[in-house]
């Protein structure tokens, strides 16, 4: 372990969606000093920026390449479960699907006792967060940092499931982040230009140029540290350049802890704070019971649905595209540039996220 502790004021775990935000508004302020530490390498790779290559970085260095436990609903099954490890974190890795919070749940989390949770309370950091083209200016947001775009090319086949949706008698809905969220639509994506806009993109890089934020890649926290109760700083693992040593750095005001899902309570619990029963199982020091950490966790597996087509009309994404020599898919990638679009370095666009067919999304 190194014997010298860096000293910040704030210490950002994770540079994943929450934490690339926080990077940026804590260091807004010229007088205070930063550090984010991301696990992952930084964020280069050309599949990154290419939307239709988002499943070309799963098991890969950007993945933390999770795997669920047996879940009793799937007969016994582990399901892969993927988790971006990068500057971005897993908006650096998904569909790029912008789908916000139905009214209804922000809501019921005010009426459980939560102030400042409900609808009306939130919805200014949406607007604020939002550079959206489209929607009621009420609703959505025209001048923030995260560009969500309509798609640029949808699959014809896209257009046939909306039109076959409202058929049967669900109702076309333009926008289902506006003021009705039921209905069928195309889905919205974080993109710009055809390029996979990123919280990385959209929050990180415009602040990487301040002299008071450190970011640190390869940087993986393996504890947070607490002296009398108060956290004051995280041990972690620098692995940049081959290294393969412990480090530390201590926080005057506020270590965040922004992992994730997953990562987030893993640390907790690592460094002393959950549940007194499960940490005395395992052999670490209580520091701070707390029941819940690392419990109640929901998520949706992934549901791919496949069908016969009598035309040449993908409705997921083509693997012939994904699978280019990365020469040729540099090319297209610098030939999109060149044309003010990176549309040419990926297939038709025809996804609507996880479990959801073709660009159209379903509320």
């Amino acid at each position: 372990m190194s014997e010298i502790s860096e000293m910040f004021d704030y210490i950002v775990v994770g540079a994943g969606s929450a934490g690339c935000v926080l990077a940026n508004r804590l260091s807004a302020d010229p007088g205070a000093t930063v550090l984010l530490l991301e696990a992952g390498p930084p964020d280069r790779k050309l599949e990154i920026r290419v939307p239709a290559a988002a499943t070309k970085l799963f098991k890969t260095p950007y993945d933390w390449d999770y795997t669920t436990t047996s879940q009793p609903g799937l007969a016994g099954r582990e399901l892969y479960w993927p988790r971006g490890k990068t500057l971005g974190g897993s908006s650096a890795i998904n569909f790029q699907i912008y789908a916000r919070g139905h009214r209804s749940d922000f809501d019921r989390w005010a009426e459980l006792g939560n102030p400042g949770w409900g609808f009306e309370q939130v919805l200014p950091y949406f607007q604020r967060l939002e550079r959206c083209s489209r929607g009621d200016p009420r609703l959505r947001g025209r001048t923030g940092p995260l560009c969500i775009q309509d798609l640029r090319d949808p699959n014809p086949m896209t257009r046939a499931f909306v039109r076959a949706a409202v058929d049967v008698g669900l109702p076309a809905n333009d926008d289902v982040n506006g003021a009705v969220q039921d209905g069928v639509a195309l889905s919205q994506v974080t993109q710009r230009r055809g390029r996979r806009w990123s919280a990385a993109d959209a929050y990180l890089r415009p602040a990487r140029r301040r002299r008071n934020l450190t970011v640190r890649t390869r940087a993986r926290a393996t504890r947070v540290l607490f002296e009398r109760g108060r956290a004051v700083g995280v041990e972690y693992l620098d692995l940049a350049g081959g290294r393969h040593e412990l480090a530390t750095a201590r926080a005057g005001r506020e270590v965040i802890v922004a992992g994730g899902t997953v990562n987030s309570p893993h640390l907790l619990l690592c460094s002393g704070v959950g549940p007194a029963e499960v940490l005395r199982g395992v052999g670490v020091r209580v520091v701070h019971a707390l029941p819940g950490v690392g419990g109640n966790l929901q998520d949706h597996p992934v549901v791919w649905v496949v069908a016969a087509s009598p035309q040449p009309l993908s409705a997921g994404l083509r693997a012939r595209a994904l699978h280019r020599p990365p020469a040729q898919a540099a090319h297209l990638a610098r030939a999109g540039r060149r044309r003010g679009s990176a549309a040419a370095a990926q297939p038709r666009p025809g996804h609507a996220g996880i479990g959801r067919p073709a660009g159209a999304a379903a509320t």
